[in-house]
């Protein structure tokens, strides 16, 4: 996850000038001199605007980062105050910048930092809402950072935290009523107690928007894509995937019927979100061992080859570093390796959620990661090392570009890098399979493997944001919140909770991003794209040819080509200095988001799928839960 965008970091000096110089060099002659003179003295404006507002970013992140790493009340303290601090400093700069007539500027590259830096964000708030804003998201964060259950084996044992011990239950538990009691325990923990927090922070956040020009949080999230259409884009993308989706639930829920008997699971209705592996049934990886298509072909355990190979934390952070430098991209910097937190510390709460962060200065960039060895975590640590090489690549650009050319961009980088990664291909290169390429039975495990990461998140991260947009439009109540989140889910993602659930349950708190004010848009968008990056890079790679059962996307490993790792850089180091669909063309050739990449990649795997449900005679879709969650009056 990338940390805090308005809360990232700039260095000052040369460089930064330069690279601000650089970007102003613009032709001139036949232009209005009024106009030239007013573009130039916005230029100087704006070359002391980026450096000082760089150097605020790096104090907030500096302070945030001390939080998350060492949670005490001291430390969240210093952070609130430190941002209320730089919230004036902000607020005096941006009226001043509103007092530049800068939108008939000439200057595409001047008028987009104006426009950027004409929305102040939260700061907008007077100084009082500013800090019950920053206090509401750190109640929040800090809660679901510290939440405990009691253990289902033990009741006298109540020391356990979301990582390592609740996911290590979902990971390997395989009876209903421990995995229903840590659902229960967790969403009462994290989710009902950040009720209260999470309304008065919507009202504060809607403000926000206000004073930015937006009628409320949503249109203000949405804005960030630079497109009319955001909403329209997003649902037609599920659409294209629904099918998939569908055909792929259905075989699931057989398979987990099979297994714990029709009193459990139901042949025709939403399946129980306890029984998918992990706690809010987003990814389905933990339970292929009993449910992949052929069980009898030797499985892959790329977990236990890395732990009979003696990997580390530190070593799964050098095995990415490494994949990066082969494709001719940038090595850690010494300052990564020195700063970073990537195992759990003993000593102290910590905010345990994989982050990147960037510190502005173009030499400190760090990740914070409660690594654990297993195949799960090691493409988290690509996923993370995705975001710092962004920040390496565009770290010359001016400050206010050093961000995605979309949020859904910087997911996606290394998701994408770990689409090769988990390749079987590259799992023999590097040691962690043996055995020759893949038979078709092996294949289908394969790409089943991939699609209950990849396909089954899809609806998940739909419904996040939905049910948000619907929450800061007004349209969701608090008296509603728990109702309308779980329509959600059952209508998209056909999951129900494995309990009656009601109002004074607040489900959607005890997901970290809901918590902690992320916007989850990003993920859905990058796990689209991440599937038209990839097939580019392949194609680049010569590692893909539409057609060629020798050339399949799935078994594409884009390691070591250089050709491909340029192609990447070249779009890295854009960042936010043009629109998005400029990014993606500069890359794909395509200048929208589309489901064909991964359509494509996922090709057997839904041709496998629909025959084998056919074959079954399982209901495709879902009927309407017996679990109450809304009120008749609801």
């Amino acid at each position: 996850m990338l940390k805090f965008k308005t809360m990232l970091k700039v260095g000052g000096g040369a460089v930064l000038i330069a690279a601000i110089v650089a970007v102003f060099i613009v032709a001139t002659q036949g232009r209005d001199p009024d106009l030239e003179a007013r573009e130039h003295e916005a230029r100087e404006y704006m070359l002391h605007l980026d450096k000082a507002t760089g150097l605020r970013k790096n104090r907030a992140s500096l302070a945030e980062w001390e939080y998350t790493s060492n949670i005490t009340k001291e430390n969240e303290e210093k952070s609130i105050q430190t941002h209320l601090e730089l919230s004036r400093q902000e607020k005096a700069a941006w009226e001043e910048t509103k007092m530049y007539g800068w939108q008939d500027f000439q200057d595409f590259t001047l008028r987009r930092m104006f426009k950027k830096y004409s929305q102040l964000g939260v700061a907008a708030l007077p100084d009082d809402k500013f800090q019950a804003l920053m206090r509401t998201v750190s109640g929040m964060e800090s809660n679901y950072a510290t939440a405990k259950i009691c253990s289902y084996k033990n009741e006298s044992k109540c020391d356990l935290s979301l990582e390592p011990e609740i996911t290590e239950i979902f990971s390997t538990s395989q009876d209903p009523e421990e995995l229903k009691h840590a659902w229960v325990e967790w969403h009462n923990a994290a989710g009902a107690t950040a009720k209260k927090n999470f309304t008065d922070y919507v009202n504060l956040y809607n403000e926000a928007a206000k004073l930015n020009g937006f009628d409320n949080v949503a249109e203000w999230w949405q804005s960030e894509y630079e497109v009319p259409d955001f909403e329209e884009q997003l649902a037609k993308l599920w659409e294209d995937v629904k099918p998939l989706y569908q055909q792929l639930h259905a075989y699931v829920r057989k398979r987990l019927r099979d297994k714990y008997g029709d009193k459990v699971v139901s042949a025709r209705g939403p399946i129980p979100a306890h029984l998918l592996g992990n706690m809010w049934a987003q990814t389905w990886n933990n339970i292929e061992s009993f449910t992949r298509p052929y069980p009898d072909k030797k499985e892959i355990d790329v977990t236990q080859a890395m732990r009979d190979q003696n990997y580390t934390p530190m070593k799964m952070f050098q095995m990415s570093d490494e994949f990066f430098r082969s494709l001719n991209l940038t090595a850690m910097p010494e300052k990564f390796w020195k700063n970073s937190i990537i195992e759990k510390p003993t000593d102290r709460e910590i905010v345990c959620h994989a982050s990147a962060w960037d510190f502005f200065d173009g030499e400190d960039f760090r990740i914070k990661m409660c690594t654990t060895v297993n195949v799960e975590h090691l493409r988290t640590v690509h996923h993370e090392m995705g975001h710092i090489q962004y920040f390496l690549q565009y770290r010359h650009q001016p400050s206010v570009f050093r961000e995605g050319a979309n949020s859904g961009f910087h997911e996606a980088v290394g998701d994408t890098i770990a689409l090769s990664v988990s390749s079987p291909k590259h799992l023999r290169r590097v040691g962690l399979a043996t055995g020759d390429a893949e038979d078709e039975q092996t294949e289908i495990n394969q790409l089943y493997k991939m699609g209950i990461d990849k396909i089954a998140f899809l609806p998940f991260a739909y419904t996040l944001d939905l049910f948000r947009y619907g929450v800061f439009r007004r349209k969701t109540l608090p008296e509603d919140y728990n109702c309308h989140y779980w329509k959600l889910r059952e209508q998209l993602q056909g999951v129900e909770p494995p309990v009656n659930r009601t109002e004074d349950d607040f489900d959607a708190a005890a997901k970290y991003h809901v918590s902690a004010n992320v916007e989850y848009a990003r993920y859905y968008v990058s796990f689209i794209i991440q599937f038209q990056f990839h097939r580019a890079l392949c194609q680049l790679a010569g590692e893909h040819a539409a057609g060629d059962p020798n050339k399949k996307l799935v078994d594409c490993d884009i390691y070591q080509s250089v050709a491909a790792g340029n192609a990447l850089a070249n779009m890295l180091k854009m960042g936010s200095s043009k629109p998005w669909p400029d990014a993606m063309e500069a890359l794909t050739g395509q200048r929208e988001m589309k489901a064909d990449g991964l359509l494509e990649y996922f090709r057997p795997l839904h041709d496998w799928l629909r025959a084998e449900n056919q074959r079954t005679g399982e209901h495709i879709g879902w009927e309407p839960t017996n679990m109450e969650y809304c009120t008749p009056s609801q």
